[in-house]
């Protein structure tokens, strides 16, 4: 006699969250977080105020520089 394979409630979720995610990467190119909290851009953050200082740092020296000659 064979051992018939029962799919259970827990294979069928496994089986459909594995799709889904297939799904997902398939559509964004990457993995996306769902459980993610938002971060209100209010809140002080040094990280993110350090990285913007970063970016716009070279054109600053230049005003800066130009302020100073002019």
């Amino acid at each position: 006699m064979k051992n018939k394979f029962k799919i259970t409630r827990a294979d069928y979720l496994k089986a459909a969250r594995k799709a889904r995610r297939e799904e997902e990467i398939a559509e964004h190119l990457r993995p996306v977080n769902i459980n993610r909290i938002h971060k209100s851009k209010k809140v002080y953050n040094r990280k993110r105020n350090k990285a913007d200082l970063k970016k716009d740092l070279p054109f600053f020296i230049a005003f800066c520089e130009w302020q100073v000659a002019g």
